[in-house]
């Protein structure tokens, strides 16, 4: 093996992960499938291993491409990175920006901000990936992430652009049916109906004003992995459940739910970007991350504190 590691190769690797074909990535990269092809299989060769099953229908990568995937993203991210940094602060931004997002913040937020931007950078195009699931950044190959969290430390670039304010509701009907419960420790009598993907699922905290602490350990006929799910059913009344103002602001101001317990909120967090580590990053990815946190920032405030758990 030579001194120097092949560095195109593991480029072009790169970009056949990220999306997910060959042919894709040649025409991406200007080069031919045969060309990217062979790069590919010259990389296997010099590490010994298969990076990818491949058959007519489907690319999928082996256990030594997985653990490749990432450091050559990086790598490929740098790379573009360094270029970027040595063109004028003017230069048109352009390439494609890797993005994910929680299902329903994605769709009822971020989704209609989209065409603003893509309006205003032609060159560049936007991959929105959403789901609810926290994903791994670098080894997935993403540039960068909206969170609604209490973010734990770690090695990821984090901004917080701002509160996400979340309710106790439920609907009219429920309420006149069950009563309105008036402490925390009163859900354990009601049909609760959970979010999959708290931070705790199978415990609700709150704390009030004077700064008194309460749980509960929710019980219901319902949980989702997606908390938009749950409006069908706390429409119909089956129930009361913990929801961002983003989802339920609508039915609360049409009355068709309404908020309970005002005087406890569960822990509070907020909406933030995350980037991988380091930099310069392509102009493009820059663009991008000042656009949302402009647009979103906004957002945030005009719907006031934040008494909020994750939920997407």
């Amino acid at each position: 093996m030579s001194k120097l590691p092949d560095l195109e190769a593991m480029a072009i690797f790169a970009k056949v992960v990220e999306l997910k074909s060959f042919s894709a990535a040649a025409d991406e990269l200007a080069l031919s499938k045969a060309t990217v092809s062979k790069a590919v299989t010259r990389l296997e060769a010099r590490l010994g291993a298969r990076l990818f099953n491949r058959t007519s229908r489907r690319l999928a990568l082996t256990e030594a491409g997985l653990r490749l995937a990432g450091p050559a993203a990086q790598l490929l991210n740098d790379g573009e990175a360094a270029e970027d940094s040595i063109l004028a602060q003017s230069a048109q931004p352009r390439g494609l920006v890797r993005l994910a997002s929680p299902m329903s913040f994605g769709l009822l937020e971020v989704a209609p901000l989209l065409p603003d931007f893509l309006a205003a950078h032609p060159e560049v195009s936007v991959d929105l990936h959403m789901s609810d699931e926290t994903i791994d950044l670098v080894g997935m190959g993403f540039d960068m992430a909206l969170r609604i969290a209490a973010l734990p430390d770690s090695s990821l670039v984090a901004r917080r652009i701002g509160p996400v304010a979340r309710h106790v509701v439920a609907s009219p009907a429920y309420l006149a049916a069950r009563g309105r419960p008036t402490h925390p420790a009163h859900l354990a009598e009601h049909a609760c109906l959970g979010y999959a993907y708290l931070p705790t699922p199978e415990t609700w905290r709150f704390v009030n004003s004077a700064g008194e602490e309460a749980s509960v350990r929710p019980s219901g006929p319902l949980r989702a992995n997606n908390a938009e799910a749950l409006l069908p059913a706390l429409e119909a009344g089956l129930g009361l459940a913990v929801q961002p103002d983003f989802i339920v602001g609508e039915s609360l101001s049409a009355g068709r739910l309404e908020a309970v317990l005002p005087e406890w909120s569960p822990p509070p967090v907020a909406l933030h970007l995350v980037m991988p580590p380091g930099g310069p990053r392509p102009v493009r990815v820059e663009v991008l991350a000042r656009f949302l946190v402009e647009r979103l920032s906004a957002r945030c405030a005009g719907r006031g504190p934040a008494s909020t758990d994750a939920s997407g």
